[in-house]
């Protein structure tokens, strides 16, 4: 069993990367890490005219960009509803709008680019995992109707073969407009990209210092030292104390994949008849679908811990994985691997400044969509091609007790394994 990512063993990091050698003593943006946030503000800023240079501690895209699932959907960890609440209609509603714009933005980012990534509107299932989660679904498509016009439709029991191959679920929601990529694909795609805007890039380069004086930012790196006029912390759930005062703003929290050999056409249409992205409606979530050569990706939170023994994360999702599917019993897994989620104290994404540092984290698990919205609107607020962003007009909640390691996950595990045990 292999412990990396399915996709960069598909699609290893191209050789021929437009990487740069020298480093420049002034840009007039510089942006710290190369996932889909930093790409895409690095991708408007170029456009607007702006040179721009990006930084990466590994090698371009390494993180979650080339880890995750692979999932695009609408919506945003936070409920609707409760969002609503907190912050009102208006800005639900546009807090809604965005994290469906969200994948809309990267299809055209795919064709503009001809960017070859596997890019499928197959919609997704929201699966019921207890009796008692088919009414929240059903009331929860219901109103996301009512209130957007968005059509979502229900799906009984006794109709869930035509979505699964499974008897575990009690239900469902299906939602046509979600999508599925290859995610190293389209990092490493993006990353050719925004090279041709002429933006320059840096791997293996820790930025390990940012002043801001009088004249702009001071940054001191492996490679050296340059200025900038401004600065875009792009580090999600891999943030580090670089920028103090940006690390108890987002939790890391792990998020681990198998997946299994090719399966044969026969058992992919009985397991996927239509091939949708699902995830089921458990507090620790289990997200799958067939990847594009016919693998199924079986995905999962396990103990929020970024560092799970790869074996142990394996047998622990297989076992959840076989529960579900049956069929997929003595199946080898070829693969297990793990990626770092931004997860905030409000469940919610946010553009903010940090010592005049701008920044956008918090996806939750809706990082393919909303890292790739969020880093869009940064590049248009730094350009000034856009006055406001409804995810920059919330506070960013933070807790007293949170400074440097989140100490408190594994209290939290067990308190959401308990949740889900109950019915």
């Amino acid at each position: 069993m292999n412990t990396t990512p399915l996709w960069t063993d598909q699609y290893p990091r191209p050789d021929d990367l437009p990487i740069s050698s020298d480093l420049p003593s002034e840009v007039d943006v510089a942006v710290v890490g190369s996932g889909y946030t930093g790409l895409n503000a690095a991708r408007v800023l170029a456009k607007s005219g702006a040179s721009v240079a990006v930084f990466e501690r590994n090698t371009m895209g390494w993180g979650a960009s080339s880890r995750n699932g692979g999932m695009a959907t609408p919506g945003l960890k936070q409920g609707m509803s409760t969002i609503y609440k907190k912050y009102g209609v208006e800005k639900g509603r546009e807090f809604w709008k965005a994290s469906v714009a969200a994948i809309d933005l990267i299809e055209n980012i795919v064709n503009e680019n001809n960017i070859d990534c596997d890019w499928a509107r197959v919609g997704h299932v929201a699966l019921a995992s207890k009796k008692s989660h088919v009414t929240e679904l059903e009331s929860y498509a219901n109103w996301i109707g009512k209130e957007f016009g968005h059509k979502m439709r229900i799906i009984p029991r006794d109709q869930l073969k035509d979505e699964i191959g499974s008897d575990y679920y009690y239900g469902a929601i299906s939602d046509e407009i979600s999508a599925g990529i290859h995610p190293a694909k389209y990092v490493f795609g993006l990353v050719r990209a925004v090279g041709n805007l002429g933006v320059s890039f840096f791997e293996n380069t820790n930025v390990e210092s940012i002043e801001n004086n009088v004249t702009g930012f001071h940054i001191v790196t492996s490679r050296g030292d340059l200025k900038a006029k401004e600065v875009v912390m792009a580090t999600n759930g891999y943030t580090d104390s670089t920028l103090p005062g940006l690390k108890p703003k987002v939790i890391p929290v792990g998020s681990y994949i198998i997946v299994t050999e090719p399966l044969s056409k026969d058992l992919q249409d009985e397991l996927s008849p239509k091939r949708r992205m699902y995830y089921n409606s458990k507090w620790f979530i289990n997200y799958f679908r067939l990847t594009p050569d016919g693998r199924m990706l079986w995905g999962g939170r396990n103990d929020l811990s970024v560092d799970l023994d790869l074996e142990i994360s394996s047998t622990i999702l297989g076992r959840e994985m076989r529960t579900a599917f049956p069929q997929l019993k003595g199946v080898p897994i070829t693969h297990s691997w793990s990626g770092q989620l931004g997860v905030t104290f409000d469940l919610m994404p946010h553009i903010g400044k940090v010592n005049g540092v701008w920044y956008g984290n918090g996806y939750s698990g809706h990082g393919l969509s909303i890292a790739t919205y969020l880093g869009t609107e940064l590049g248009l607020l730094i350009s000034g091609l856009k006055e406001r962003s409804p995810f920059q007009e919330i506070s960013h909640q933070t807790m007293f007790f949170y400074r440097n390691k989140p100490w408190f996950l594994p209290m939290a595990s067990r308190y959401y394994r308990l949740l889900d045990w109950f019915p």
